[in-house]
């Protein structure tokens, strides 16, 4: 396997995950994965509903930090286990996603938009009484927001993640229908040295492609950028490192030469 780091997985320090950390790590080196990066979430000012209730998205890190170093001492000459977040963005939430970054020593932080000007987009309402072009562009709106505001982050996670949710998915999708906005997008995370990630588990939604999709990495290689992390999503075992053969193809076909892997924040360029 070309790609033996996966950088986006969650356990059960994650509010939609109920797989202990050790059961992760057990299949990463069954897998023969040579290092793995805990992202677990948080997304301060998370919408309370019936299948999401207040703080189900709120990380502990206390105690994540707890188990990941028990862990990694444990497994240390087997994997190597890295200490990440994947951290929910929005404008308002400046000041506490700031402090948050910075009270820990994260070896990586994804910033995700999982929310939408306060609106979710798993669910139907987000794309109601209107077209889903209007709601996938307020959304890659928003995406440019938070870059304009926040910093503290090393990747952006799965670029076109609305598209999972849309209606229709990705089936009218295309990179040049929302070029105007992604290109900004793409352009500012490379002005401020931040990279992006390839996603694998836009297809277990039923995309056609990887979040994003290889349009938009195509573009990011174009615009000179060279930072790109490769996660499964997984929340479950059995979905760690998935489709990585395919992504290695991937990144391949779009250009690149390397994938990326972080320590204590600073970024290493391993040959796919």
């Amino acid at each position: 396997m070309a790609i033996t780091a996966d950088f986006h997985m969650h356990s059960s320090f994650s509010g939609d995950s109920d797989t202990p950390m050790e059961e992760m790590i057990l299949k990463g080196i069954e897998l023969g994965l040579t290092h793995m990066c805990f992202t677990e979430h948080n997304d301060f000012d998370f919408p309370i509903t019936e299948e999401t209730p207040e703080g189900m998205f709120t990380l502990n890190p206390d105690a994540y930090l707890f188990d990941l170093l028990k862990y990694r001492q444990k497994y240390a000459d087997r994997i190597s286990i890295l200490f990440g977040m994947e951290l929910g963005l929005q404008p308002h939430l400046l000041r506490q996603n700031s402090v948050l970054a910075k009270s820990y020593d994260f070896d990586f932080i994804i910033g995700s938009s999982h929310l939408c000007n306060k609106k979710d987009p798993y669910y139907p309402p987000f794309y109601e009484g209107r077209s889903e072009e209007d709601a996938y562009r307020e959304y890659f709106e928003s995406v440019l927001e938070n870059i304009k505001k926040f910093s503290n982050f090393d990747v952006y996670g799965h670029l076109d993640y609305v598209v999972r949710y849309g209606p229709n998915k990705d089936q009218h999708y295309t990179f040049e229908k929302y070029q105007d906005i992604l290109d900004p997008i793409l352009k500012l995370l490379i002005e401020n040295g931040k990279g992006i990630e390839l996603n694998t588990g836009g297809l277990k939604s039923g995309l056609k492609e990887f979040n994003p999709c290889s349009a938009i990495l195509k573009r990011y290689h174009e615009f000179g950028g060279e930072i790109i992390t490769i996660g499964s999503d997984a929340h479950t075992a059995e979905h760690i490192a998935g489709q990585f053969e395919k992504a290695s193809a991937v990144l391949q076909d779009c250009g690149f030469k390397y994938y990326t892997i972080f320590e204590k924040r600073i970024p290493e360029f391993k040959k796919l």
